[in-house]
This record gives C-alpha cells, sequence and structure tokens, in this order.
C-alpha cells in the first residue's frame, strides 16, 4: 500500500547530511513494512534484524562500539552484503536491543556512509525510560496510521483524490455524495493498514473488527509489559475511559471520570505512557492566542484522542453495521468520532501543531487551534448539517485578523470569514 511517508524517506536518503534513522509509531501502524518497501525501491539490498527477543544480537554492543565488528557481525546475521549507500540495515523493535539507541551515536560519527533505519513501537516509553536517542546524531520521523488520502490510493480511488489535492472544489462538490460514503466506510474501517488490507482482500467488516479487536488486545499487553502491576492498572483506566471521555459536550479530560476522587498525580504517568507510545494524541487549551502557540500552553487541561478512529469504533464497542450504514455515527456521542477523525487527519499533515481554545471566565471553546506555516488557523467541527457556528463567529470578531475554518459533513464553500471544508478534505483545507 502506498503511503506518503515514502517521499519522506527518499529525501533522507539522498541529503548529504543524513543521519541514521528513527522511525517511530505505535505498533501496527506498519513502520516495518515501509522500511522494507523503501529498501526494495531504492537499495541494491536489505540487511534486516527484528531485534525483540533475539539472542544473536543482543549483546552486539556489550563489549564495545566498534563498527567494522558490529557491522561484520549484522552482515553474518542477515546473509547479507553491507555496502555503503547500496544497502538499507533495518534494526527492527530497536528499543528492545541493550544500549541499541545509544549506539546509532557512533553510526553517526564512525560509519556516516552507511545508511541504517530503526523502527519501534515503544521507542517514546524506551526513552523515559532511561533509554534516549543521542541528541544531535540522529533524524526521526513519525508514522501514523494511514490517513483518509493514502486510504483512497488502497481503494484504487486514484482520480478522486486527485480532484481532492487539486483543490478543484467545483468537482469535489459533484462528488459530495460519493465522498461520503468513502468516509464513512473509512470511519469504520480507520487506518490501521491490517484492517485496510483485510477489508480490500474479504470485504468482511466482522473480519475487519476482529483485526481491530486483535490490535487492542495487543496494545492491552504492552500496557503491562515495561510498568508495575499498579501503574499498568492506571494506564488501562485512562484507555478505557477514552471512548466516555469524548462523548462529554465538553471534552476536556476529567479525571473524576476514572474513579471517585482522582487527580492529576494519580495519573499523570499513565497518560504520558499512553502518549509516548503513541496511543493517544493529548491537544492541550491555550488561553491566549499568539505565535507560537506553546508559549500559552496550558498543561492542566487537555483532551485526549484515540490515534485512529477505527480503533475508536471496536474500543467503544459499536457494531459495524450502525457504522456502515447508518449515518447516525458521524452525529451520535455529540461528535466523538468526528472529532477524532479530524484530530487523526491533522497529525497526519506535514508541519502542524494542534491545541485548542477555551477560557474559564466564558463557555467560549474552539475545537481546534492549528498551527501551520506561520499562521494560526481557528477550527471548529461539525458532525452534522447544523452549521451554526456562534462560538467561532464571536472568536472571529474578536480576533477578526484570523481566517476560520469549519469541518463538517456539508459541502465546500468559502465565505469572508470562514472557509467550510467537508471532512473527507481536511488536509486541503488546512
Amino acid at each position: 500500500m502506498k503511503r506518503k511517508i515514502i517521499s519522506q524517506l527518499k529525501s533522507w536518503k539522498d541529503s548529504p547530511y543524513r543521519k541514521p534513522l528513527i522511525l517511530a509509531g505505535a505498533r501496527q501502524v506498519g513502520k516495518t513494512y515501509i522500511l522494507k518497501e523503501f529498501g526494495k525501491q531504492e537499495y541494491d539490498n536489505v540487511a534486516y534484524i527484528n531485534c525483540d527477543g533475539n539472542s544473536e544480537i543482543a549483546d552486539i554492543f556489550a563489549e564495545n562500539y566498534d563498527m567494522s565488528r558490529v557491522l561484520m557481525i549484522l552482515s553474518a546475521i542477515t546473509k547479507q552484503p553491507i555496502n555503503p549507500g547500496k544497502t538499507l540495515i533495518i534494526l527492527d523493535e530497536i528499543q528492545e536491543l541493550r544500549k541499541g539507541l545509544s549506539s546509532l551515536k557512533y553510526f553517526c560519527e564512525d560509519a556516516p556512509e552507511y545508511h541504517i533505519a530503526v523502527a519501534g513501537s515503544l521507542l517514546g516509553v524506551a526513552m523515559h525510560q532511561g533509554e534516549s536517542a543521542p541528541v544531535g546524531k540522529v533524524d526521526i520521523l513519525r508514522l501514523y496510521p494511514m490517513s483518509f488520502e493514502e486510504y483512497l490510493l488502497a481503494k484504487g480511488e486514484d482520480r478522486m483524490l486527485n480532484i481532492l489535492q487539486n483543490k478543484d472544489w467545483t468537482t469535489t462538490n459533484m462528488l459530495h455524495e460519493s465522498l461520503t460514503l468513502l468516509l464513512r466506510e473509512f470511519y469504520f474501517v480507520g487506518g490501521m493498514p491490517e484492517a485496510v488490507k483485510t477489508f480490500l482482500a474479504t470485504n468482511d467488516a466482522n473480519a475487519v473488527r476482529k483485526v481491530q479487536n486483535d490490535i487492542l488486545f495487543v496494545y492491552r499487553s504492552d500496557m503491562s509489559k515495561h510498568v508495575s502491576p499498579n501503574e499498568a492498572t492506571r494506564i488501562s483506566m485512562v484507555w478505557q475511559s477514552i471512548p466516555s471521555q469524548l462523548a462529554k459536550e465538553n471534552k476536556k479530560f476529567i479525571y473524576g471520570a476514572l474513579r471517585s476522587g482522582a487527580r492529576a498525580k494519580d495519573f499523570e504517568m499513565a497518560i504520558q505512557w499512553l502518549v509516548d507510545a503513541g496511543l493517544v494524541y493529548r491537544v492541550s487549551r491555550v488561553r491566549e492566542v499568539g505565535m507560537p502557540l506553546k508559549f500559552y500552553e496550558d498543561f492542566n487541561a487537555f483532551k485526549l484522542f484515540l490515534l485512529d478512529v477505527g480503533l475508536l469504533g471496536a474500543l467503544c464497542e459499536m457494531e459495524p453495521s450502525q457504522m456502515l450504514i447508518s449515518n447516525k455515527v458521524m452525529t451520535e456521542s455529540k461528535g466523538a468520532f468526528t472529532e477524532n477523525h479530524v484530530l487523526c487527519q491533522l497529525m497526519c499533515t506535514e508541519d502542524v501543531h494542534v491545541y485548542y481554545y477555551s477560557r474559564e471566565d466564558s463557555r467560549l471553546e474552539i475545537d481546534f487551534l492549528v498551527q501551520r506555516k506561520g499562521q494560526i488557523i481557528p477550527a471548529e467541527v461539525k458532525a452534522e448539517e447544523n452549521l451554526r457556528s456562534k462560538s467561532l463567529r464571536t472568536f472571529i470578531e474578536a480576533n477578526p485578523s484570523f481566517k476560520a475554518v469549519r469541518f463538517s459533513m456539508s459541502p465546500f464553500k468559502d465565505q469572508d470569514w470562514m472557509t467550510n471544508v467537508p471532512l473527507y478534505a481536511i488536509s486541503e483545507g488546512i
């Protein structure tokens, strides 16, 4: 399946300033597949090693970081010649290898002519537990679940995607019904590559849901892999609470929803674990608006979103038939699926930083403030056809230098103060 990150990987390969590459991302988002595919396309051969439970490589850095010795061992294990610029070395699940991340410094300094890429599903967790990547000695890319655009490519809807990417809004509006049906399908299938592959191969919604449930099972297993039983319980509590948190009118994360009397200090490590593992996205509040938004971040108020809208449906135990046949899924639970979908698509867009806006002294709230390419874009999400945007208009009246975006199920429409962008064209609307 085609992934947009391939172009970034090619840029990495061709860069004169190339360093060892870390490809980060949650488990099952396709890191191994995309690195192998990239290696097939761009190199003479690939030297691939999975470091998880691999006794052959476990002590490769125990003695020293002699790169000539290391490269000789990697070649022997993979049975591949390792030539500068001709071979892609892939170390998968690098966080399971003792001193694996630390070794990247020596690949950078002592063997820069070799091309090495590493991947790991719990890299963020490992870095918070003392195994940190050497600062300034690595390049880092992040892989997310497939975007709606990548889903269209997988479906063979290349022409539809071209129309969207060319921002041919007249033709797009003519195709509104077809694109809406594809979007509803995407709400169910989501962007986990195995779920997409299964849907395309079988057209069986129950088979897709089994894949999603299997992924959720693996995630729950990971939650107890590197932490104490008490901390694993807290992580699971936060994880299981996300659907109900998103179903609230105000989607701000509430600790009291986990258990009576729960406080931030009891669960902040659990939330950080989920963020580090790439399983949730944390969107912080800002109370003031200015560049950069990071200056105005309020760490005490935030929303949590799941990494994939398809997995959200599985975690919510939503019936596949409801999601594929009924329009209600886009509006039920106060638009939880829709807001989660929008955030996931924004995360897949390059050079984007996302916050939300609210003030304690008013009921005014803006779903997302998107910072991109030196601009701040206030964005509202509408799951239904009711397009009244009182809060958004009030915000723009107070901040007339901004132009707002409203993501909704209505066709594209450009107004003086706001642009309505369909939910199937989020990347093109930002």
